[in-house]
């Protein structure tokens, strides 16, 4: 700066034009804050900001100089005798001026003919313009200063924080003297539109994934507004110096780290977007958490994630007990919720009280949470701290409870499980809060329900039922911020903590089950056809009472209403409402929803498997979409996952055949299989049992069990005969077998996607092969098959697709197979 001081005094001493001293202050800044990274890195949060506010205030000085040098000559006189001084105001008078924030000048006067001072402030004015600052100034005589501080609340908040920079130490003088009238007038008023400038300002920006550090929640402006009232009372330059019945050494501890860790944050997010930014978007996160020393990797943002969040919740719990102490003459409660005070010292007594009052919703005093901090407490909750915190469940509105722990910070001491979510982000794109905020926001939507339709099914609830479910609604994603699947993180602490509760095992098992799958029904309902049935049935499979369906639908109506404004539209709901109600009516189908239920079973344990997860992607997505529950329900993963091997390698046919016990033939085909020809050569052995299962593109698996074993002669002409049943012009006589009408069992109405067909009748040599050819005649396609001889008597099932030409023609069907024409 010493370099810069002479070249100045050079150009002053040439009289050189305003332009070319403003240029060598420009280099200068564009220097300074090409440097300002480096300086950051060694700096602390609040060090950092007031050596900016240093370098400002040097070139403001500079400036002052090279204005009077220009107007005076070599007759300057001294500056206290020029009635005029230069004023910071806002941040940049608190000392706290981040790097691309207006720096806020007032130049105060007093218009007196002689000094001709409004020249010299222009040319101040025009010079720190050619300097390329980003200036906001204010021009007032000291006489104009009391009655400008009543124009507008903002103006008076800036004059009563100003800080001296140079001029006329007399000028300044009867500025501070202004000053303090205006302090003190109307300090009623003052602190009121503070507080609802405040309000409003929390309202427009909640404490989110987003923060705004300025003038959101937990925000710079909230610790300002400690100073700025305390300012008034007080007259003190930082909210330390406020008296200890205001602000106790130990609250300010906590508060002054958590600030200075926000003034690092906010530097580093001007030093990260080269401009005025008060918003922490996500996508910057990588840069500031970077900039702060933090790791560069997803554990290191998150780390670095939680910090703001934590770090902005204490800052509003201190400003808040503050300014109740600052204000408490001044403002009474708000009337239009209930206010509670504490009433007991103990913490239990106090967690009751907080049970007691929410039979309607409620805000606790500032009182209250420094009582709630202060109070003994054991090392980890007992037996009766439990029992209190059961109670909270049943109550109707245990959001206020829980808000006001989570206000004091208490949340993660008082609930356990929820311990790794407090203040934990979210970086999925979908949520908007931190994982406690959006739980609390959940139990909030349980309790404030705007649908009528699923409020009537919360009111039908029991008690204990409600209880739980609102125990639910509160941890479904406690299981988050592990390696594990939270679903399933989420429901072992559910199952814990609710058995601490005392909640009854048939309560807690459906607990349970509705956290392990809370997010089934908004993904089913946004992703999947619904009017598929196998879609529904397979959903309906993880709910199978109406009372567990009831639950999921509340659970996911307050899960979307509390990620954030516009999740839960009018266009997901028709949706989930739309499975909900197709669900319910496959609850009437017991036997496709247990079968369901045992292929999803097998699907999770395909997803297990090291064989299924050495596939491509493509190729595991295709066996989980296999039509056929058959494949799933009668093999092991290790043999599924063999045939689809085969299969992804097939080009037009492949079979095995074994003959250890007795004769096994499978197939897989892509072109057209003559089964009925292939079972009609074959009318000597015995079919026991057969599986039909369609795999995936345009694929069919074949399983055909003999009774017995073949001879090893026989094992050649099997083999010529499986050839040629690729072949479709290869024809067999086979003989008729005799089948009666009440043999013959139908059932269209078996679901809306398959139809079925039981024959109970004698077993006959070519039986199901006549059945088979029928079907293939007919055009009928069998998805699978279920062949099954015992005492000479045949319990066949098949499952037809409804593809129009089975329950078009049943009458034809039975009366061909009982040969009634």
């Amino acid at each position: 700066m010493n370099k810069v001081k002479a070249q100045i005094e050079e150009l002053l001493y040439s009289n050189a034009p305003h332009f070319e001293i403003a240029k060598v202050l420009k280099k200068d800044i564009k220097c300074y804050f090409d440097t300002l990274e480096e300086t950051f890195t060694t700096s602390g949060g609040k060090d950092f900001l007031v050596k900016h506010t240093k370098k400002i205030d040097t070139v403001l000085k500079l400036v002052y100089q090279v204005a009077q040098r220009d107007m005076f000559g070599n007759y300057a006189p001294l500056k206290n005798a020029i009635p005029l001084a230069l004023v910071a105001l806002g941040s940049y008078g608190r000392e706290q001026l981040c790097v691309y924030s207006d720096i806020d000048l007032m130049i105060v006067y007093k218009d007196i003919p002689g000094y001709n001072v409004k020249e010299m402030i222009e040319k101040i004015l025009y010079i720190l313009w050619d300097t390329g600052l980003k200036l906001g100034h204010r021009v007032h005589t000291v006489e104009d200063l009391y009655a400008v501080s009543k124009t507008d609340i903002t103006i008076k908040t800036a004059l009563i924080e100003s800080r001296f920079i140079d001029g006329s130490h007399f000028v300044w003088t009867e500025t501070e003297n202004a000053i303090a009238k205006i302090r003190h007038d109307e300090p009623e008023t003052f602190i009121r539109l503070k507080l609802e400038e405040q309000a409003y300002k929390h309202r427009r920006f909640p404490l989110t994934m987003e923060p705004n550090l300025k003038e959101g929640v937990g925000g710079f402006r909230d610790a300002n507004l400690v100073f700025w009232i305390g300012k008034i009372f007080y007259n003190v330059d930082s909210i330390r110096e406020l008296p200890a019945e205001i602000v106790e050494e130990k609250e300010y501890r906590p508060f002054r780290i958590a600030l200075e860790f926000l003034f690092r944050v906010r530097s580093a997010l001007h030093l990260a977007t080269h401009k005025k930014e008060d918003k922490l978007r996500l996508d910057l996160i990588p840069a500031i958490a970077t900039l702060l020393g933090y790791e560069a990797s997803k554990e290191g943002h998150m780390k670095f994630a939680k910090k703001v969040t934590e770090s902005l919740k204490v800052i509003r719990l201190y400003s808040t007990i503050w300014l109740e102490r600052l204000t408490r003459d001044y403002i009474t409660p708000h009337t239009d919720k209930k206010c509670i005070y504490p009433k007991e010292a103990d913490f239990n007594g106090l967690l009751q009280q907080l049970c007691t009052s929410a039979d309607e919703p409620f805000y606790a005093h500032p009182v209250f949470f420094k009582q709630l901090l202060v109070a003994d407490r054991p090392e980890r909750p007992d037996d009766a701290l439990y029992q209190t915190i059961h109670a909270f469940f049943y109550r109707p509105h245990a959001y206020s409870i829980l808000s006001t722990l989570s206000f004091c910070g208490l949340l993660k001491y008082v609930i356990p499980p929820v311990k790794k979510i407090v203040d934990l982000p979210q970086f999925d794109g979908y949520h908007q809060y931190a994982v406690d905020i959006h739980s609390l926001r959940c139990v909030y939507s349980l309790e404030q329900i705007e649908d009528p339709f699923i409020e009537s099914l919360y009111i039908r609830l029991g008690k204990e039922e409600k209880a739980m479910l609102k125990l639910v609604v509160f941890l479904h994603d406690a299981g988050k911020g592990r390696k594990r699947d939270h679903h399933l993180v989420g429901a072992s602490l559910f199952k814990v903590f609710a058995k601490k509760l005392q909640f009854e095992p048939t309560l807690i098992q459906m607990g349970e089950r509705l956290i392990h799958y809370h997010t089934l029904m908004s993904n089913v309902a946004q992703r999947e056809d619904l009017y598929n049935e196998k879609v529904i049935i397979a959903f309906a499979s993880h709910f199978k009472t109406k009372k567990l369906l009831d639950m999921i639908y509340i659970l996911t109506y307050a899960d979307m209403n509390g990620v954030g404004k516009d999740i839960y539209t009018s266009f997901n709901a028709r949706l989930i409402r739309i499975l909900y109600q197709r669900s319910l009516e496959a609850l009437d189908h017991t036997m496709m929803i247990d079968e369901a239920a045992k292929r999803i079973k097998k699907e999770q344990s395909l997803k297990r498997n090291a064989d299924f997860l050495s596939l491509s992607r493509t190729q595991q997505r295709k066996i989980l979409q296999i039509p056929s529950d058959l494949l799933f329900l009668r093999y092991r993963p290790k043999r599924i996952i063999a045939i689809a091997r085969k299969a992804f390698e097939l080009k037009n046919y492949a079979f095995l055949i074994s003959n250890e016990n007795n004769l096994v033939i499978e197939v897989i085909r892509k072109e057209s299989f003559n089964l009925g020809y292939f079972l009609a050569k074959l009318s000597a052995f015995d079919v026991v049992n057969m599986d039909i299962c369609k795999l995936f593109d345009d694929l069919k698996y074949f399983k055909i069990d003999f009774s017995v074993k073949a001879n090893e002669e026989d094992l050649m002409l099997i083999e010529n005969i499986l050839h040629k049943s690729f072949d479709p012009k290869q024809k067999s006589t086979m003989p008729t077998p005799i089948i009666k009408k009440n043999e013959i069992e139908i059932d269209c109405e078996h679901s809306k996607t398959y139809a079925m067909m039981k024959l109970h009748t004698n077993n006959q040599k070519g039986l199901l092969a006549y059945t088979i050819n029928l079907f293939d005649i007919m055009g009928i396609d069998i998805v699978s098959a279920k062949i099954h001889t015992l005492k000479k008597r045949v319990r066949d099932l098949f499952l037809i697709e409804k593809n129009g030409n089975f329950c078009h023609n049943t009458d034809t069907i039975i009366n061909k197979l009982s040969r009634e024409e």
